[in-house]
Parts: C-alpha cells; structure tokens; sequence
C-alpha cells in the first residue's frame, strides 16, 4: 500500500515538474518574444530612419544631378544661341553684299544695254561703210563680188602652193638630213663592231730556195723539169737572177697556191724529175681542195649562215684565193655578211636573209674566169642552180645594179658591199696605180672651166676643187659637181666611190686706215 502511495506521490511530483517546467517553459519563451518583437521593431526603426537618410541624400543627389544637367543645357543652349547670332550676322551681311552685286550687275546691265546700242548704231555705220566700200570697189575693179571671190581665192591659193612648197621642202631638207645622221650611225657602228685583217696577194707567189745550187735542179736537164712542172700546173716558173727564190706567176690563184705547195714539196724531198713532180702536183691538188672545203665550211660556221648546200660551199672556199684590189674575197664575203646583218637588226629588217645574201653575193668570182659576163650575175645563176630562194639570188645580181633591187634587203647588201670595199685600208693596190688615178682624178676637174684648184686627197677616195666665185655660182657648182662625178665613172676604174666636193668661197676685204 505504502509503494503504491509511494507510486502515485512519485507520479504526482513527476507530473507536478512536469507542469511546472511547462509553465516556466512557455514563461521563459513569452519572454524571449518579447524581447525578439522589441528587437525587431527596433530593427526596423532603424532601418527605416536609414531609408529616410538615404532617401533625403538620393533626393539631395538627384536634385544636384538635375541642377548641373540644367546648367549645362543653359550653357549649351547660350553656345547655340551666340553661334546663331553669329550667322545671323554673317547672313545679313552676305545679303547685304548681295544687294550690293544686284545694284551693281543691274547697273552694269544698264551700261551694256547702252553699250550695245551704240555697237548697233556703229554695226550699221560700218555696214553702210562697207557697202558704199564695195561698190566702189566693184566700180573700180569692173568685176563683181563673186569675180572678186574668185580672183582672191587664186591668188590666196598661189601663196598657200608656194608657202606648202617651203614647207615641203623644209621637211625633205630635215628628213634627208635626220635620216643622212641615222645611216651613218648605222655605218659608223657596223664598222666598229666588226674589223677584220685582210690577207693581201698579187698575182705572183715567191717561193724560197735553200740554195743556188737548188734552181739548175728545178730546171733540169734541157729544162724538162720546169716544162713539166709548167705544162701540169699552168703557171710561169720564174728563175732569175733573185737570190735564192723562185717566183711563181700566174691569174689563177687556185693553180698559184696548187703550184707553190708543189715547188715547196718538191724542194724539201730534193727528188726533182717528171714523173716525181706529176705525183707532188696531184697530192696538192687534193690538198688544196680539201682546204678549200675547209675555208667554205669555217666562212658558213662564222657567219652562222645555215643549209648551205655542198656545192656553193666549195665555191665560197675557192673564194679564199682570190683577191680584189688586194682585197681577199672570201674575207670581203664575211665582212659584208656581217655588215649587211648588223644594219638589219639596227633598222628592224630580217638580218639572217642579209647574212646569207652577204656571204654569197661574190661567189661569182669564183668562177669568173671560167665564165664570161658580169660576175653578180655569174654568182646569181650559181645560186638559183644551187637552190637558193628568188630574193637571194635577186640581192646577189642586184648588188652591182645588174638588176633592179626587189628588196630593202638586196639594198642592204649593196651598202654593206660598198663599206667593206671602200673604207680605209680595205683596199690596196700598186703604187703606179695608185698615183696614176690621183693624176687623173685632178686632170679631169682641172679640165673644166671656172676650175682654180683641186686636190686628190683621202687615198683617191675625195677629189676637193676650188672654183671662182665670180665665173661659178652656187647653183653651177651643184651642176659641175654632178658633171665632174659623171665624167670619173666613165674615164677612171677605182674601189669603192670617190666624193667630188666642189667648193665656192667670196670673200670681202676692206681695210681701216
């Protein structure tokens, strides 16, 4: 009994601390509300005193930021309305300067009005002027107005011929003296880009002995060796008096060079008899034909002159011994190949077909003695045979004038052809000669009247005569020059051209005392 009492006392405090616990419990957390509300009412007192601050400074801000935004607008607003005034006044005073220009253009209009008034009145003036003028002059004349056109018109149309006339001839005057300069330009630097020697023969060939003893061999008994020798070769073996040479004469060069390698062999085998000298002359033989082959082969490489066919270039070597005033032929070929092929590239013209013209052109004289008549046309004939074009084979006969050139080409070998032939040193010839033509050439002027002096000078190549002023005058020495030129082609044989300057000097001498 007393543990159930116990029990229920026990259940009794349990509960008791229960409800006091419960009620100290919601004391405490009515408390602590309490105290949370007036924290947080505080909060938001203070908060909204913040927000009244910020709200005053951002209202104090904005009215700031609209003070200064007013200001500057207020600023911006006078800038514009200064920069108003300012045009403003500039467009008064512009248009105030345009009422100036009005006042003054409509014064100027008044001025050319009247102006053109009296220009009017004075245009009728003149007009009636000109009439009365005219009729007069038609009274005068006794032809009418389109008589009077027409005899104008003549007479203008006389002084227009003779002014063109001047101008004509002006413009030849300075396109022949332009084109006189480019030619020689043209001349002056083939010559210089190419020179050459030359090998000068003669129609003889000296051979040297070893000894005296050596020319009663090359005679032989009864002279059999030498008529042989003579009979074969067909040249005049010469021995004289010379000492220790043989002199060996003939017009063929090729049988002169066939002759000479013969004698020489001969001479260094020392066995001289006929049968000994057939073989030594038939052996040159072949050694000259093999050297002409030779020469004609080098002259083709040299001027790069290509399909040449075999024959002609045998023909061009045979050219190697032979000679033209002194001149080797062969050499004067490539020379004017390349004369005629260095003018053609300066002019633009086709400078292969005047190499090939050039070389070719003297091959006639390779067989001029053989063949008569002209050697350009020998040498054109040999060319056709040869299967040379029509232009080759025309530039070839046409470098002499034996016929008519048919291209500029063709005349481009006739130049380079005269160069190479007539400028100094190309040429030599024998003394005699020589001072024969200078006397010829100065007793042909001399033969002409009005003549005072004249001088062969430049090798022959220029005949300078000295006239009397008052006997000839400018127009008769034009004549007697061309009469003079005339003359020395018909009576004198010479290389290349000869220049006939026919001088007239007057001259006034007065003295002071």
């Amino acid at each position: 009994m007393e543990d159930i009492n116990t029990s229920i006392f026990s259940i009794a405090t349990i509960l008791l601390g229960i409800l006091i616990g419960f009620l100290l419990t919601n004391f405490f957390a009515k408390t602590k509300l309490s105290s949370s509300e007036k924290a947080c009412k505080q909060i938001i007192e203070n908060a909204n005193k913040e927000a009244e601050s910020i709200k005053k400074e951002a209202q104090l801000q904005a009215k700031e930021e609209a003070y200064q935004i007013i200001r500057k607008s207020e600023i911006e607003c006078q800038q514009k309305r200064n920069k108003l005034e300012n045009i403003n006044e500039q467009l008064i005073k512009k248009s105030n300067n345009l009422v100036q220009k009005l006042e003054m253009i409509e014064k100027r209009q008044k001025d050319i009005t009247i102006k053109e008034q009296g220009v009017e009145k004075k245009s009728q003036e003149i007009n009636q002027i000109y009439q009365k003028q005219r009729d007069e002059l038609v009274r005068i004349s006794g032809l009418n107005i389109e008589e009077a056109k027409k005899d104008l018109l003549s007479r203008l149309e006389k002084e227009l011929d003779h002014e063109a006339g001047k101008l004509i001839k002006s413009v030849e005057e300075q396109a022949k003296e332009d084109g006189e300069k480019k030619v020689r330009n043209i001349i002056a630097l083939a010559i210089q880009r190419y020179s050459s020697d030359y090998t000068v023969e003669s129609t003889i060939s000296v051979v040297t002995l070893p000894n005296e003893d050596m020319k009663g061999r090359i005679i032989g008994r009864e002279g059999r060796n030498i008529r042989t020798f003579e009979r074969i070769t067909g040249v005049d073996l010469i021995v004289d008096d010379t000492p220790e040479a043989v002199i060996i004469s003939g017009f063929d060069p090729i049988r002169r060079e066939i002759a000479r390698i013969a004698l020489e062999k001969l001479i260094t085998d020392g066995r001289i008899q006929p049968a000994r000298i057939e073989e030594v002359i038939e052996n040159s033989k072949k050694i000259v034909e093999t050297n002409i082959k030779e020469e004609g082969e080098k002259a083709v490489f040299d001027t790069n002159v290509r399909n040449v066919s075999p024959k002609l270039i045998n023909i061009l070597g045979k050219l190697k011994y032979r000679t033209s005033y002194g001149q080797n032929v062969l050499q004067h070929s490539k020379e004017v190949a390349y004369f005629a092929g260095i003018m053609a590239d300066e002019l633009g013209l086709n400078a292969t077909f005047c190499k090939r013209a050039g070389l070719l052109h003297d091959i006639g004289k390779a067989a001029d003695m053989e063949i008569e008549g002209p050697h350009a046309l020998i040498g054109a004939d040999i060319a056709r045979k040869n299967g040379e074009s029509p232009k080759i084979v025309n530039a070839i006969a046409a470098h002499h004038e034996d016929e008519k050139p048919e291209t500029v080409e063709a005349i481009l070998v006739q130049a380079a052809d005269a160069i190479s032939a007539s400028r100094p040193g190309a040429r030599r010839e024998m003394l005699e000669t020589y001072i024969k033509r200078l006397k010829q050439l100065e007793e042909i002027a001399n033969s002409f009247e009005g003549v005072e002096k004249c001088y062969a000078i430049q090798a022959g190549r220029e005949i300078r005569i000295i006239v009397n002023p008052e006997e000839i005058d400018d127009y008769l020495s034009a004549k007697l020059s061309r009469d003079i030129s005339k003359k020395i082609e018909k009576n004198i044989d010479y290389p290349g051209q000869v220049k006939v300057n026919v001088i007239r000097e007057t001259r006034s001498v007065e003295y002071a005392k």
